[in-house]
């Protein structure tokens, strides 16, 4: 099978109503594109089983590959299965060592397992199953009319695995791609994704391969490098120079290649240069020291925090002046400095950084939602202090705030 049509069948009234987003559908696009395989159509359906069985059969003419995903679950909801047997009259049977693993998983647990249970080890007949390695429910692969079906749990940690593991080898046999490919992801901090194409809009617009795909993300912007090749070698030599191309540019926002993050970062130059953090957070409620020691080690680096929320909490445990907070507010640059410089001495740190502001959506202390100050002292006497606007709702503004205040962190420690 050459150049196959594809599409991407969400089941799931949520999805609809906009409980949820249907980020299975892009992170499967964004997969599938890497081995050339497009997809022409998204399609979202309700929990309905006449609408269901109508989007199969569209699905069915105009596509060669049709992906699936929810539907799969125990309850009368979970629609899938009925639909595409209502469609297609394949026989269902119940996979015995699903329903072992299903049943072992109540047993370990020693919680009664409900009848409605099984239906999840219901599988059709002669289909190639998918174990879940992370899920109960099965995925599948189904062969019917010369088209390919491919069935997989909504819940995205499980379809991921399904598609890494094992459908994205199936599909690459199925339509004879013997090319070797390479990808490699660039994250970026302290630039802007308009900003970030701006400076290398030559590069992207002269690409051909590997191919350059920037995309913004809730941590920075990224870059998807993907090379495409006869080789492994060739693939890293042609990765390697565009790499290099982009870096000359924008090097200097550059934090780190495909899984690393940026609190991994920050961990990592802390214990190189032999420094440990402090942190008082008032905006920010705990969010900063909770990204940082969800690192294996932080515990090495990371003195400790403190959640001065309260202004009673920042004169009486952190130790800001009442005259500062008098005079300037706790939403100020000044109180802001002198909860950093305070954090550094009572917690014996290296580094001590502060979060104050406004999260909304009422203005405070005469600013408006979105202020955010947020100070760096080192014990060597460094300071400073930066004033930020963001916009968005509450929540909004506290990821923002925390971002960028690990980005301060990530640049202060590279120099």
């Amino acid at each position: 099978m050459q150049q196959p049509k594809a599409e991407i069948i969400a089941v799931g009234t949520e999805l609809l109503l906009g409980q949820i987003s249907n980020t299975n559908a892009q992170w499967i696009s964004q997969q599938l594109a890497l081995y050339g395989i497009n997809i022409y159509n998204h399609v979202v359906v309700g929990d309905n089983l006449n609408r269901v069985v109508e989007a199969f059969s569209q699905a069915h003419v105009r596509s060669d590959i049709i992906i699936v995903t929810g539907g799969l679950g125990p309850t009368e909801d979970d629609l899938t299965r009925e639909a595409f047997q209502q469609m297609s009259q394949l026989d269902v049977v119940e996979h015995k060592p699903s329903m072992d693993k299903i049943e072992q998983f109540f047993k370990e647990r020693n919680t009664v397992m409900t009848p409605n249970n099984r239906r999840q080890a219901r599988v059709f007949k002669d289909c190639i199953v998918l174990d879940n390695k992370v899920g109960m429910a099965p995925g599948m692969i189904v062969t019917f009319e010369n088209r390919t079906w491919i069935f997989l749990p909504g819940v995205p940690r499980e379809m991921k695995s399904l598609v890494a593991i094992d459908v994205l080898p199936y599909l690459l046999q199925l339509i004879g791609d013997k090319a070797i490919i390479k990808s490699e992801v660039l994250r970026f901090i302290g630039i802007g994704e308009s900003q970030l194409e701006h400076e290398i809009k030559d590069i992207i617009d002269g690409q051909s391969n590997p191919t350059i795909a920037p995309l913004a993300t809730d941590n920075g912007v990224t870059i998807r490098l993907t090379a495409r090749t006869d080789s492994l070698e060739n693939a890293e030599k042609l990765i390697t120079a565009s790499k290099q191309q982009i870096l000359s540019r924008i090097g200097s926002f550059f934090y780190g290649s495909n899984e690393q993050t940026l609190e991994q970062q920050i961990i990592d130059n802390l214990r190189v240069s032999n420094q440990r953090l402090a942190l008082a957070e008032s905006l920010t409620g705990g969010l900063v020291t909770s990204k940082l020691v969800s690192i294996s080690g932080a515990s090495d680096v990371i003195k400790g925090g403190i959640v001065c929320y309260d202004t009673k909490v920042k004169e009486e445990i952190l130790g800001v002046s009442k005259e500062t907070i008098d005079l300037f507010g706790t939403v100020s640059e000044q109180c802001a400095i002198e909860m950093a410089t305070n954090i550094l001495q009572v917690l014996d740190a290296d580094i001590g950084i502060s979060f104050t502001g406004v999260a909304g959506p009422k203005e405070a202390e005469g600013k408006p939602a979105g202020t955010v100050y947020i100070a760096v002292c080192t014990k060597d006497g460094h300071q400073q202090v930066e004033e930020f606007k963001f916009q968005g709702d509450r929540d909004t503004i506290r990821t923002r705030t925390t971002l960028k205040g690990m980005e301060i962190l990530f640049n202060l420690l590279k120099q």
